[in-house]
């Protein structure tokens, strides 16, 4: 029997219609249980500090526990490779970070491709970094450092937290873009690295406002620049380095994803309910005092992101050989 050709397409409609209500059915109960946020760092970082500010956000909106569960080591490869591994079911989520993309050239036996196995949910914050050297170092400005480090080739010290870390890579872009020749000095954490800046033993260092911000302020540690492509407002009088070195940009960045295959009704849910977050007054006054500003993108950009920070910097570390730990 020949179908009338309204009847038919009545009925093609109307299964389309039943096939996508257990995916919307399932965006609209979920969740249901408690959600783990993995994250690859220690407890009492930028990272752990935001994502427990979102997760009791999300606790609060969503009616169910978002808790934190640290798992560090290797750069945050061990949390990755445990969210990879999980059901996409939107249980188990990854605090996402720039590390993440860092790790896909510094290491290379990754059991994932972090790009294509993980699931953009939502960007939360971008970090900003500080360009600081110790008061009696004879600059007050950028161009007045570079003109003292051609000078003096290969006689400044410059401190990082380790090899492949933001510190020593946001160094190296401002050592190539700048055209100077610095000595980089490779600390295990940011402690002993300032301690030794405080005393005159090295002379500068990229790191995070949230990590200097109290020694600057009383002038114990003299700010240069921060690494943003706009000032931050918890530092206005501080110019950006891309107003000396047009085209620098590098910052830290930080948000939420999944394993591959999350259904999009939540991806989408957990998105919308972020950037609400994000808008809260009381949140972003929460992340301006720890020296970042929000960072609320829909899925996809914030997938463009990952992709192009994992570009930028994965040639970087090529170009200068960068080792992890």
């Amino acid at each position: 029997m020949k179908l009338p050709r309204r009847t038919f397409l009545h009925l093609a409609a109307s299964a389309a219609a039943l096939a996508a209500k257990p995916e919307i059915a399932r965006a609209q109960i979920y969740p249901t249980r408690l959600v783990r946020i993995i994250d690859g760092f220690a407890p009492g970082g930028f990272i752990d500090t935001t994502a427990r500010l979102i997760g009791q956000w999300l606790s609060e909106r969503l009616g169910q526990p978002f808790i934190i569960e640290n798992r560090p080591g290797a750069g945050g490869n061990i949390a990755t490779e445990a969210v990879v591994r999980s059901p996409p079911d939107g249980y188990t989520l990854l605090a996402v970070n720039d590390a993440n993309a860092y790790s896909a050239t510094l290491y290379d036996n990754l059991k994932f491709n972090f790009v294509h196995d993980i699931t953009p949910i939502a960007s939360i914050a971008r970090i900003a970094f500080v360009m600081v050297v110790n008061p009696s170092f004879a600059a007050k400005t950028v161009p007045e450092f570079i003109v003292n480090a051609e000078a003096n080739p290969g006689k400044i010290n410059m401190a990082t937290v380790g090899p492949g870390t933001p510190s020593q890579l946001f160094g190296v872009l401002f050592k190539v873009m700048a055209g100077v020749d610095l000595v980089t000095v490779n600390y295990r954490a940011i402690g002993p690295a300032l301690v030794d800046l405080l005393s005159g033993r090295v002379e500068v260092i990229f790191t995070s406002i949230a990590s200097t911000i109290d020694l600057i302020r009383p002038g114990k540690l003299r700010s240069l620049a921060v690494t943003t492509a706009e000032r931050m407002d918890v530092l206005p009088d501080v110019p950006t380095i891309g107003e000396f070195i047009p085209g620098y940009e590098a910052s830290s960045w930080f948000g939420v994803g999944a394993p591959r295959a999350t259904p999009t009704e939540i991806v989408d849910k957990l998105n919308k309910e972020i950037n609400a977050g994000l808008a809260d007054p009381k949140i972003k006054a929460r992340f301006a005092d720890l020296g970042s500003d929000v960072l609320a993108l829909s899925p996809a950009d914030f997938g463009k992101l990952i992709a192009d920070e994992t570009e930028k910097w994965g040639n970087v570390i090529r170009a200068f050989n960068i080792k992890a730990h």
